[in-house]
């Protein structure tokens, strides 16, 4: 009877403990509370993140708050089949006032760490490094069905799944363009700003390659949802 006592208090104990996490931490800290387009990144909001994966629903609605209050423009597209089949997929067409070089695919994780991403990091800091505000973002792509750096036997890339995106650099309302491949290693604002921006970045994906990571990224930054915070 005493052992069946102490673990119906150990449960009491545990349930008051979560409804005190659920109702006294901020959200981004509790694991309880859904996950918001506002949340900053953190460890609890990538693992929220990660859930999503399991529940496109719930991923999509939240890419519906996006739309309705002007982050992100998007569409549904149909499941694709073939060698590298892609569901549950959508066509991000530009980040609200900040357009692309051209729509993407992306897995619906993807688009909304990519919203996320440029909204909390991306805009703010055009203002504060280049003083102007953040127009265009320009890229290389997100979907193509291969293996990791086309080698034949190696794994599948996160391209593969639209599980990346590479950008490769930054228009801004002052008329102003950057470039990762000139800007990466240049002087001035344009070197800080992409500096800052890509380690600032790292938080919002799984992983973040750059051109220090190898010649291959020379030219753009790699943001993809694989791993837990690798940033090169």
């Amino acid at each position: 009877m005493a052992k069946g006592v102490k673990i119906v208090a150990g449960m009491a104990i545990m349930g008051a403990l979560a409804f005190w996490l659920y109702e006294r931490l901020p959200a981004q800290y509790n694991p309880f509370s859904p996950l918001s387009i506002d949340d900053p990144p953190t460890l609890v909001t990538r693992y929220k993140l990660r859930q999503l994966v399991n529940n496109p629903q719930q991923c999509l609605a939240l890419l519906e708050q996006a739309k309705t209050r002007g982050l992100l423009n998007f569409r549904s597209v149909p499941d694709i089949a073939g060698n590298c089949p892609l569901t549950d997929v959508v066509r991000v067409q530009s980040f609200g006032r900040v357009g692309l070089s051209s729509s993407f695919l992306a897995s619906c994780p993807l688009a909304l760490s990519s919203t996320r991403f440029v909204h909390q990091r991306a805009v703010p800091l055009a203002q504060a490094e280049m003083g102007s505000e953040l127009t265009r973002i320009n890229h290389l792509g997100s979907f193509a069905c291969r293996n990791i750096y086309n080698r034949e036997g190696a794994r599948r890339s996160e391209h593969a799944t639209a599980d990346a995106l590479d950008i490769s650099g930054f228009g801004f309302s002052n008329k102003q363009q950057i470039s990762v491949l000139k800007g990466w290693n240049g002087t001035g604002k344009e070197q800080a700003y992409l500096h800052t921006l890509f380690a600032n970045g790292c938080p919002f994906f799984g992983n973040a390659l750059g051109p220090e990571y190898n010649a291959a990224h020379a030219n753009h930054f790699h943001l993809g949802m694989r791993g837990y915070g690798l940033c090169r």
